[in-house]
């Protein structure tokens, strides 16, 4: 007989999902490969997926939920399941941006992780662990899912212009993600800000940071370390960071300018090579 994996689903949201997915799989009387037909998928990744060894994406849900007929259940839980997934001192950070109704975020080097690209992600997050990439990519994109609530936060980041300059990846994955930046032009609920290096000095040289806005809770600033964070709802450090924040955005280019800037940095540093043939050049 063959041995079947009996998970505990209150171990964790991951075993759960597995639970679920069994429990509603069995009683639809379809084996592990009849339903990887019907979806898409082997036989083999539901099983995978069912014992809680490998991470269910958002499209596997959806068509197994449409296939099932469970009313959507594994589509909600997947959000909770990759939340679960992410590092231990992230999650209640995770949790802030699933709930405020407003981020605001200074960025020095890097784009935040709300608006990055996989490939950006990945070449962010691959870039001393090159270990569960794929699933860890996966964990940090499912965080942007706040953005197709009814009632998205509005986000407003405020960008180093050293962060456009920064290659992280190749050429082609800087270009992505600069073009991600610019779909965001004329969307009200993204907003995009470069401070260009012509500011010189400027309120956010002690670093990154986010600020939480919530409709009743007290607002939450966010810093972070090397594998540590920091929320603190102290109302000195909250005043603080939101003056901050004001003077940042005073000092950064307008929307317009920016997305000016960003698509000017794209072209020039960025942009295609070609050959005396008019040919890319790999």
């Amino acid at each position: 007989m063959t041995h079947i994996n009996v998970l505990d689903p209150g171990a964790s949201p991951l075993d759960y999902y597995g639970f679920e997915l069994r429990r509603h799989r069995e009683a639809a009387e379809l084996t592990q490969k009849q339903l990887g037909d019907i979806v898409n998928y082997t036989g083999s990744l539901v099983g995978q997926i069912e014992t809680a060894r490998k991470l269910p994406t958002q499209e596997f849900s959806e068509r197994v939920d449409a296939a099932l007929g469970t009313g959507g259940l594994l589509s909600r839980l997947v959000a909770l399941v990759m939340r679960s997934q992410l590092p231990a001192w992230f999650q209640q950070v995770a949790e802030l941006e699933a709930r405020a109704v407003e981020i605001c975020t200074f960025q020095t080097y890097a784009i935040h992780g709300l608006l990055q690209t996989e490939s950006y992600a990945r070449a962010v997050l691959g870039a001393l662990d090159q270990n569960d990439l794929t699933d860890r990519t996966a964990v940090r994109l499912a965080r942007q899912r706040i953005f197709e609530k009814g009632e998205p936060p509005v986000m407003w980041m405020a960008l180093s212009e050293a962060a456009l300059h920064q290659a992280i990846g190749d050429a082609e994955t800087m270009r992505g993600q600069l073009t991600h930046l610019l779909s965001f032009d004329g969307n009200p609920r993204i907003n995009i800000q470069i401070l260009p290096f012509s500011a010189g000095a400027h309120a956010g040289l002690q670093g990154s940071y986010t600020l939480f806005r919530f409709t009743s809770d007290p607002d939450i600033v966010y810093t972070e370390g090397y594998g540590t964070g920091h929320p603190t709802a102290n109302p000195d450090t909250v005043k603080d960071c939101s003056l901050r924040y004001d003077h940042l955005q005073a000092a950064a280019l307008s929307l317009r300018d920016s997305a000016e800037l960003i698509r000017r940095v794209m072209e020039e540093r960025y942009g295609e090579q070609r050959d005396a043939d008019g040919d890319p050049v790999a």
